[in-house]
């Protein structure tokens, strides 16, 4: 398997897409003939909209991106050609990465920004789709002056081979949620604390007696294991704290099967039967939230946005948050500007202001994780004000230091100051998953491997991690 292919000129990808359709017959599916005004001539292209490409807004916050669209605008009202336009892309993150590699590959992409999910960042830019961002060169003296500002790991994102593609947006790690009101009975050294572990959340779960047996039964934990991009995200974070790294800094396989197999060991004993939730092998974010909010899970391992989501569904007491015992993975989406986008300057500024202080606050009052340092701290330039004016419940009015509808509900300032702490210390201490422009090979053949292994009887991780080696060396390799 080979990464994406070099991009075209845009005349031949117009006559390839054309001869492609007509072959196809499949006219309706084509965006690249010259009724189009973004394909018909760059300096026609360059008159409309900047078109921003993005997944869908799993905030629930009445879509911050959109909101921050609607203030660049706002900021440009004098200038047609300095709108900018929001398209949100459907599917989940592997459809949406299909799309944006089909549209950019062709040449008749519309898009001139991409916000992608940090894992494909390597293979966009080794694909020459993405334009590196201009002066930082990781060597160069003057590298982002105002990139000292990004959280370290959330920036280290954006480069590939010593340049910077992009600029990161929003950001995620994993956390660890829990029901104080079920731990009320069991010692306190057995209760979430800053310096917990798996070990010591094992010891908690079997204090309680549990025994789950059927999806409703409580559990010890919850969290994502349905094969999907989730399981590669526990998994990962199963081997970071086994100390498996599978790849160097270049995207190079440097794991082993006795390696994975420890890994794998480590996975398991999680997720031995009487700790997690029976349903788990088969959830993703959605079910899992439910089933802790429905009282089935007493910890759940989920992403920042749940914070405010559990807010619509539990009372603000009966649940909290904490940092996940262990390693966290991290995950989130970066800026970039397309390689055929004859906006580039335009569209760089309109990255610069939605990765601005202030928008950051925007996300983060919004549920999202900022990716700026100064975002979590005590002098935070605050949010838009138009923006957090669209971000609040209906009906409440302004505050000076209102909390953001990323908030629960009812939630006072000294437990959102804490929640910051929480999220900023989560992500400074982040891993990141493999680095490798084979990404999406990877993260097939890890799904597959593990999910077979955790619906097995009796599972063998010393046969299980032998194939895995195996599977993992053809796919880091590009076979």
């Amino acid at each position: 398997m080979n990464p994406a292919g070099r991009r075209t000129g845009r005349g031949r990808a117009r006559t390839a897409v054309a001869l492609g359709c007509l072959l196809a017959l499949a006219s309706a599916a084509c965006t690249g003939g010259p009724e189009d005004p973004r394909q018909s001539g760059q300096e026609e292209a360059a008159q409309g909209p900047i078109v921003v490409a993005s997944g869908l807004d799993v905030t629930g916050s009445g879509s911050v991106r959109q909101q921050l669209i609607e203030e660049w605008n706002r900021r440009h009202a004098g200038s047609e050609d300095q709108q900018a336009k929001l398209v949100e892309l459907p599917g989940g993150a592997d459809q949406q990465r299909s799309q944006l590699l089909g549209a950019l590959q062709s040449g008749s992409a519309r898009y001139d920004v991409v916000n992608l999910d940090i894992t494909w960042i390597p293979e966009f830019a080794e694909a020459g789709l993405i334009s590196p961002m201009p002066g930082t060169d990781t060597g160069a003296a003057d590298a982002g002056a105002d990139d000292a500002d990004f959280i370290g790991q959330v920036h280290a994102t954006t480069v590939w081979k010593d340049r910077s593609y992009a600029r990161p947006f929003n950001s995620d790690v994993g956390l660890l949620y829990y029901r104080p009101d079920l731990l009320k009975p069991i010692e306190a050294e057995n209760r979430p604390n800053g310096n917990w572990t798996w070990d010591r959340l094992t010891s908690s779960v079997g204090t309680m007696r549990l025994n789950p047996v059927r999806p409703g039964d409580l559990a010890g934990w919850t969290t994502q294991l349905k094969k999907y991009e989730g399981l590669t995200v526990n998994t990962v974070e199963a081997f970071a704290d086994a100390g498996v790294e599978l790849t160097d800094g270049e995207g190079e396989y440097r794991s082993s099967a006795e390696q994975l197999k420890e890994g794998l060991d480590e996975l398991l004993d999680r997720v031995d039967e009487g700790q997690v939730q029976p349903a788990a092998t088969d959830s993703d974010e959605t079910a899992s939230l439910t089933d802790f909010a429905e009282g089935r899970a007493v910890f759940l391992r989920h992403w920042p946005y749940a914070y405010g989501a559990l807010g619509g569904l539990m009372d603000e007491k009966e649940y909290a948050v904490g940092r996940l015992p262990g390693k966290a993975v991290l995950g989130g989406q970066n800026l970039a500007v397309t390689a055929d986008s004859p906006r580039a300057d335009d569209a760089r500024a309109l990255i610069t202001f939605l990765t601005s202080r202030e928008s950051e606050r925007c996300l983060l009052d919004a549920g999202f994780a900022a990716t700026r340092t100064s975002v979590y701290g005590p002098a935070a330039k605050p949010c838009w004000p138009r923006v957090a004016a669209a971000l609040r419940p209906a009906g409440d009015a302004p505050k000076a230091a209102a909390p953001g509808e990323g908030t629960p509900k009812g939630q006072g300032p000294n437990a959102r100051a804490a929640y910051i702490k929480i999220l900023e210390t989560a992500l400074t201490e982040a891993v990141q998953r493999p680095r490798t422009p084979y990404y999406g090979a990877f993260t097939q053949v890890l799904q597959s491997h593990v999910h077979a292994l955790l619906k097995a009887k009796r599972p063998e991780t010393a046969e299980a991690a032998d194939r895995l080696d195996k599977a993992l060396r053809d796919a880091f390799a590009g076979r």
